[in-house]
């Protein structure tokens, strides 16, 4: 990854502009072209520094339902158990925390039903036998923004 990268790793965490055309509006802050910033998020998205592009919504006021689970995963192990979580397309985020419990991620699914087969399947196909589910009761939504640009805007 190099400095145009952080870069555009940088502004694409503030969001998307609404826009006709996005990536080119995006490459004319950091001096390159549409074309490459499409390129760039490709390659970054191959390489695993990007999961995913798309909007944030109010998942509670379209009828979902979401929990916090927590897992004991053996350190040989993690790669392999963070694979079986991330390949749902309802996991939202999955990382490594130092303590008993050292794997966390949330789930958001169209129902309380849907959680709970996410949650056997993982169990069954990682051999997982202790997780705790702490569905939410109140929402915190807190940003966070990592500046890898190195500047204030990218």
């Amino acid at each position: 990854m190099d400095s145009i990268d952080k870069k555009l790793l940088t502004l694409l965490q503030e969001g998307i502009d609404i826009e006709e055309r996005p990536f080119l509006a995006i490459g004319e802050k950091i001096n390159i072209t549409e074309d490459e910033v499409i390129d760039r998020i490709k390659k970054l998205k191959e390489s695993g520094y990007v999961r995913r592009l798309g909007g944030i919504f109010d998942s509670k006021k379209m009828g979902y339902t979401s929990t916090l689970c927590a897992i004991i995963v053996p350190e040989s192990k993690i790669e392999y158990v963070a694979k079986i979580i991330n390949k749902y397309d309802e996991i939202t985020h999955n990382y490594i925390r130092n303590n008993r419990y050292n794997m966390w991620f949330t789930i958001i699914a169209s129902s309380k039903d849907r959680i709970d087969q996410i949650i056997r399947e993982i169990k069954k196909e990682a051999g997982i036998l202790n997780l705790i589910s702490l569905p939410s009761n109140r929402l915190f939504k807190v940003k966070v923004t990592l500046n890898l640009g190195g500047t204030k805007n990218a």
